[in-house]
């Protein structure tokens, strides 16, 4: 093992302390480049997505930086997937199957990890969330939603979609592009194209649309 330096090894107590004693300590989490412009992360906050690779970009920044993770009732994640995008398997809490029991585990793992990934087992109701968003708030961890969240701070959805690296029929799968919409509360939906991942594995910007350019028939002779 290697030691920490020391003002880490002081941040992490501190932010396990904070935790024990519900010091309702609200931080915003590192996220990854590409998604810095798009939305990051706040403890005692719950966001709604509809997408697990959004649902796993969105945790692997704070994965990377060192934070504690957990994924409730998601048996369909694929941790290979995830290592892809960046998330440490080694400080993830994995609770594939938790059943009408997903609230509790995911509230009790609030209490050790900085973000929650859960797919709850039935509809959410604002009574729920609200309690669990209490205990977000004091325990300093922040929710991702694979689903609808009542009141999120923001939900983000992949709007559109497309693969690179097949041909007529042949090739192989590349890079997806996509447009990921953010919407929080009434304000307008704030749009953004993103590499989800790129041909280098990597979630990144998309940059301009390639332009095709159509066919046309003539005859020949």
């Amino acid at each position: 093992m290697t030691a920490l330096p020391s003002a880490d090894r002081i941040q992490e107590l501190q932010q396990r302390v904070q935790r024990m004693q519900g010091a309702g300590v609200t931080r915003t989490l590192d996220s990854l480049p590409a998604l810095g412009e798009v939305l990051r992360l706040r403890t005692g906050g719950a966001y709604a997505v509809d997408s697990p690779s959004l649902a796993m970009a969105l945790m692997a920044g704070p994965s990377q930086a060192g934070e504690w993770c957990a994924v409730v009732g998601v048996p369909e994640l694929g941790l290979e997937a995830a290592a892809g995008f960046g998330v440490a398997l080694e400080r993830t809490i994995v609770v594939p199957a938790p059943g009408e029991h997903w609230l509790s585990v995911t509230a009790g793992l609030a209490d050790v990890v900085s973000v929650v990934l859960v797919k709850p087992s039935s509809p959410v109701s604002e009574h729920q969330a609200e309690r669990l968003r209490a205990r977000l708030r004091q325990k300093d961890a922040a929710l991702i939603c694979w689903g609808r969240w009542p009141r999120s701070d923001a939900s983000v959805s992949v709007l559109t979609s497309s693969w690179t690296g097949l041909g007529q029929g042949h090739g192989h799968l590349q890079g997806r592009s996509v447009e990921v919409g953010v919407r929080r509360g009434g304000a307008p939906e704030r749009r953004t194209s993103l590499w989800l991942p790129g041909v280098d594995a990597r979630v990144s910007p998309a940059g301009p649309a390639v332009q095709r350019v159509p066919l046309t028939a003539v005859r020949a002779g």
